[in-house]
């Protein structure tokens, strides 16, 4: 097949454009500048795209997981540019789409848990109602109107959990504290976190891509959520470190602000739509997902 990936560059497009690789498709990365050159994949630029279209004709599928990061302080203009980045990058896709005389038979498009709201008692899945209670399930609810104007493909809005890498994403940050022989959980403990390892991450994106029943929105978490508390227990197992030390609410708020929402509020969310279409995850535990990591 052949599959255009934007956001090629980032945590998660990296490491997807090499698994599709390796299954044998063509691989082109759509990115804002020239020098984000991915060694998988033949790199072309927006603005190559709005002179010619012509190399991205044939399209099987695009994936679309640019954005700007949200682990930043959340200044209203970072908050501007979480928001803006993720509308452009639907926008651009959607005028692709368009001006394509052979429309691609699917569009993958980046999306977040956070649409649902937190709790800690409630659990979600893709038949939850939208709750725009906050500055990110506002951003997911402007994401997705975004991505519905792409029009003619089967469109697939992957809302993304916590994915847990090694190298890169929130996990290295979570497990400094571990590694000073400091960490514990954090806040109450009893928030819910809704994780997927990487693997099974790129893996359920190749899943969306190859399934024709697979429509709207998919659960990127893996079955079995658990909470901070727990989850602080199984790395520091993993690491062979202690989980005695908590780390109080206000501490994160003065530190990183808004953004310790993430950590403080969670989400138990079930990938109901991956589980019934027959996905198999790699990792359902988290002990195994963070043995492997660590």
């Amino acid at each position: 097949m052949k599959i255009a990936v934007t956001g090629g560059s980032g945590f998660i497009g990296k490491r997807l454009i090499s698994h599709l690789q390796q299954q044998g498709h063509e691989l082109i990365n759509i990115s804002r500048s020239a020098q984000a050159v991915s060694p998988h994949a033949r790199t072309i630029t927006w603005e190559q795209l709005r002179t010619s279209s012509q190399d991205l004709e044939g399209l099987d599928a695009i994936v679309n997981l640019a954005g700007e990061s949200i682990n930043q302080r959340w200044t209203p203009k970072a908050k501007e540019r979480i928001v803006q980045s993720r509308i452009k990058a639907a926008e651009q896709v959607a005028q692709l789409v368009e001006r394509l005389t052979t429309k691609p038979k699917v569009v993958v498009n980046a999306s977040g848990m956070s649409v649902y709201g937190t709790s800690e008692t409630e659990t979600f899945d893709e038949r939850s109602p939208h709750r725009q209670v906050d500055f990110l399930s506002g951003v997911v609810e402007q994401w997705e109107h975004a991505a519905d104007q792409i029009k003619g493909p089967r469109i697939v809005k992957v809302r993304v959990g916590l994915v847990l890498d090694g190298q890169e994403g929130a996990f290295p940050k979570m497990a400094l504290p571990y590694k000073l022989g400091v960490g514990g959980r954090i806040g109450s403990g009893k928030q819910w976190l809704s994780w997927i390892h990487i693997e099974d991450m790129v893996r359920l994106i190749d899943f969306c891509i190859m399934n024709d029943a697979i429509v709207g929105p998919v659960n990127a978490t893996a079955p079995n959520p658990v909470t901070n508390l727990a989850f602080g227990r199984a790395l520091g197992k993993a690491m062979h470190r202690p989980n005695l030390f908590p780390l109080p609410a206000f501490v994160l708020k003065l530190i990183f602000g808004e953004l310790s929402t993430l950590l403080l509020d969670g989400q138990k969310v079930l990938p109901h739509v991956l589980l019934a279409n027959g996905f198999t995850f790699k990792y359902i535990d988290v002990e195994k997902a963070l043995a492997d990591i660590v």
